[in-house]
């Protein structure tokens, strides 16, 4: 499912209009990213857990080099599935 493809469910399901439902999905995603910048931890009790995890630095190889490289440490997103999640997909 893509964003315009989840908007639309999002519109028949809460029988508002798509534009409404873009606007919400759009504000839902900035909140979050803002948060996690800010590496902070948003739960939404049965669906799940957004964090940011700290990802060490390693060793990687340039593909087309095949040389190795130096790949600096960064704070990544992570997303844990909550229970209602879970029990709903299996």
């Amino acid at each position: 499912m893509n964003k315009a493809e989840l908007i639309e469910s999002m519109a028949k399901v809460s029988k508002l209009p798509r534009a409404a439902c873009k606007s919400a999905l759009e504000a839902f995603v900035v909140s979050v990213g803002t948060a996690l910048k800010q590496s902070k931890t948003v739960s939404l009790t049965g669906f799940g857990t957004f964090v940011t995890m700290k990802r060490k630095s390693r060793v990687g190889v340039n593909p087309a080099t095949g040389k190795k490289m130096q790949i600096p440490a960064k704070n990544v997103p992570k997303f844990r599935p909550g229970k209602a999640l879970k029990s709903l997909v299996g």
